[in-house]
């Protein structure tokens, strides 16, 4: 099992992993680990009718010290980007924001890159990030072709995304069965 970071210095971690791979949950030890103040950016946005959503939401929230303050719905690269002091900041995940973001384009049925705007805004805002930051995202497209042209260009635009949050971020692990392993 590798060990978390343990630099001084603010640093960028992306934390990768498929559905219930334990990559909330190491994210979330990291920054606990870290001492001190945590903003937490959920970037879920809940649906009313879809109560196992809710569930799922709700345990997240159950889990977070109460000494963290919480953005929820939040968008990381406005946030990251605002005039306030960098503070060590947990984003999760990048996987229900892009969601969110292909929503709000209309852009399920569009070429691919229509989202490029956003997604090159998110990875400058973390580029440029001066405090600490914990990013989760999941990794799909491990396994089969997804049927749908939708499930197909999630995958294609998280994939491309989680490639170049990598090259930006100083450290990078991949949690499987509760098990991370670093990556760079």
């Amino acid at each position: 099992m590798s060990e978390p970071p343990s630099s001084a210095a603010p640093r960028s971690t992306l934390v990768l992993g498929g559905a219930r791979s334990g990559k909330s949950t190491f994210a979330e030890d990291l920054a606990v680990r870290a001492g001190g103040p945590v903003r937490y950016l959920a970037t879920a946005v809940p649906d009313p009718g879809d109560q196992d959503f809710a569930e799922r939401i709700a345990g997240h929230r159950g889990r977070r010290p109460a000494g963290w303050s919480t953005v929820e719905n939040a968008d990381p690269a406005e946030i990251l980007t605002a005039p306030t002091p960098p503070v060590f900041t947990l984003i999760d995940d990048i996987g229900t924001w892009l969601t969110a973001r292909i929503d709000a384009r209309d852009a399920w049925g569009a070429p691919r890159g229509t989202i490029s705007p956003d997604t090159d805004a998110l990875v400058a805002a973390v580029a440029a990030y001066t405090g600490d930051l914990v990013i989760v995202t999941p990794e799909v497209g491990m396994g089969v072709i997804p049927a749908t042209r939708s499930g197909r260009l999630f995958r294609d635009e998280i994939g491309t995304l989680n490639q170049r949050l990598a090259q930006v971020c100083d450290e990078a692990f991949f949690v499987i069965a509760g098990l991370p392993v670093r990556l760079k």
